[in-house]
């Protein structure tokens, strides 16, 4: 469904990381992803990413500065980047914030291929749950 569409995940804790990252290449995604920490110095070493799921609290950078630093290059303009958290109270904040879509931890399995296909479409999406 999604063949040839890289996504680039930017989360701190790896297991949910592991599940997102399954979750996406079972739907045809290629994808890496890095902890806010590496971010910036991987971003030379990986492909152009489609989409970016940005998990919003992570030690150190969170979300909010790492959308501030990623949106301040002008080589990932245009690419939506989805807040993707457990802290679903975080969605009129990443709103503001100027993420394109949101996406609430857990994310529900059977509604991933629509909800990415609209963002896809540069449809914004606010699901928390």
């Amino acid at each position: 469904m999604f063949q040839n569409v890289y996504a680039l995940i930017i989360e701190d804790d790896m297991s949910d990381a592991d599940v997102l990252q399954t979750l996406l290449l079972r739907l045809g995604f290629q994808c890496d992803y890095v902890d806010n920490r590496g971010l910036f110095d991987a971003l030379g070493d990986i492909p152009r990413p489609d989409i970016i799921f940005l998990d919003l609290q992570m030690p150190g950078m969170d979300g909010y500065q790492v959308l501030e630093e990623l949106h301040a290059i002008p080589e990932l303009a245009g690419i939506p980047i989805v807040a993707y958290t457990a802290h679903l109270t975080e969605s009129q904040a990443a709103k503001r914030a100027g993420f394109h879509s949101f996406l609430g931890k857990p994310l529900k399995s059977s509604q991933l291929a629509g909800q990415l296909q609209r963002i896809m479409n540069n449809e914004h999406i606010w699901e928390v749950r």
